[in-house]
């Protein structure tokens, strides 16, 4: 072979290296432009659900206060009915003693 075609052949070699080279950066660009909008998507969705659940946390907390007073309502209710059974029980032992 001569030097002419031995340079060729390096010169054809380096220029499809130089190419493929250029496509990988091209194709490793496109992966981080992808990474990044889907860190940007996690990010917001990371973002919107931090809300809900402080909305949410909100609601638990009145939830949970209106059971403690529905609890403390029961209660009464409870207590004023046993109050008027034994009331009840008294006037129908008077009548029975009779």
């Amino acid at each position: 072979m001569s030097v002419k075609v031995v340079s060729e052949v390096d010169v054809n070699t380096s220029s499809d290296d130089f190419q493929a080279l250029e496509e990988k950066i091209y194709r490793t660009i496109e992966l981080l432009k992808q990474a990044r909008e889907g860190q940007a998507a996690a990010e917001r969705d990371a973002r919107r659900l931090r809300e809900q659940i402080g909305g949410r946390d909100d609601e638990t907390e009145s939830l949970r206060r209106e059971v403690v007073a529905l609890r403390r309502e029961r209660e009464e209710v409870r207590s004023r009915v046993e109050k008027m059974l034994k009331q009840i029980d008294a006037l129908t032992a008077d009548d029975s003693a009779r």
